[in-house]
């Protein structure tokens, strides 16, 4: 009896969660955490306390950036109760602030894009290549279709719909463009409204990478050449990668080497 309520309230605030426009990607992973708490805790919404959720939080074992993406996630399922009338008070309020170390950039080196490149079959290989020179996430990649790409003076772009709907155009290679306009509809046809599932496309591509690279840090690499080689203009690369924040943008960038001694070579004179 208590799983089919929950079925019902998890279903309706997933309704509300479209009509807000969240994209599939952080409608799927909400609803994960919600649905995973509820279980675990066992009681009917309306008995659940501040206490149980700490506790679930507590037990969970995942890394702080999970952790962190669980507790958005329940105070979200329990803010949405609290609007809709079903409870009167939200538990997951006032949670404990969830400390979060200072990401790095994880920029993956040309030397493993070029052994991926080689190793894969000729669509993983456009996946690489779009993922490591146009920055493009793996969502968006596995969106991208024939009527994305378009000259434009003397080069092309492609148009990328990015989270939230928000589309930006984006620099794309004239001949990896062109191997695009060439497939005529989706690049990569599947089963998810037409196109590949970005979690599938994900898999393919980490298949062909080495252990403890992702295809994430092919969009690190375009960011971390794009800022160095492009006149460490991040604005520029906020606008190429799509991010909201350029504080994000930041986490993206790797400085080399060469920049950082300059900077460090800037200090040691001292002044009479």
């Amino acid at each position: 009896m208590i799983m089919s309520t929950f079925s019902v309230l998890l279903d309706q605030w997933k309704d509300e969660l479209v009509a807000a426009g969240r994209s599939p990607g952080t409608i799927a992973m909400r609803m994960s955490y919600a649905r995973r708490c509820l279980v675990s805790i066992g009681k009917p919404v309306e008995l659940i306390e501040r206490a149980d959720v700490i506790r679930w939080l507590a037990s969970g074992g995942w890394g702080p950036d999970a952790r962190a993406c669980a507790a958005a996630s329940v105070k979200g399922f329990f803010t949405f109760l609290v609007d809709t009338r079903v409870i009167a008070d939200n538990p997951a309020t006032n949670l404990p602030r969830i400390s979060r170390p200072r990401a790095v950039p994880r920029p993956a080196a040309d030397a493993v894009i070029s052994d991926a490149l080689a190793a894969a079959d000729p669509k993983i290989r456009l996946a690489i290549e779009l993922m490591a020179t146009t920055g493009l996430r793996r969502a968006e990649v596995a969106r991208v279709k024939a009527s994305d790409v378009e000259p434009v003076g003397r080069g092309w772009m492609i148009r990328v719909k990015g989270k939230g709907g928000h589309v930006r155009r984006v620099p794309c290679l004239p001949g990896l463009a062109r191997r695009i306009s060439a497939t005529g509809g989706y690049l990569f046809p599947g089963y998810d409204d037409g196109h590949i599932s970005p979690g599938w496309l994900g898999k393919l591509v980490g298949r062909v990478l080495p252990e403890g690279v992702t295809p994430h840090m092919l969009r690190h690499r375009f960011a971390s050449i794009a800022y160095m080689e492009g006149g460490h203009d991040l604005r520029a690369v906020q606008a190429l990668l799509g991010h909201a924040s350029i504080a994000t943008t930041q986490i993206y960038t790797a400085t080399c080497d060469r920049d950082v001694r300059a900077a460090a070579c800037a200090a040691w004179k001292v002044s009479a």
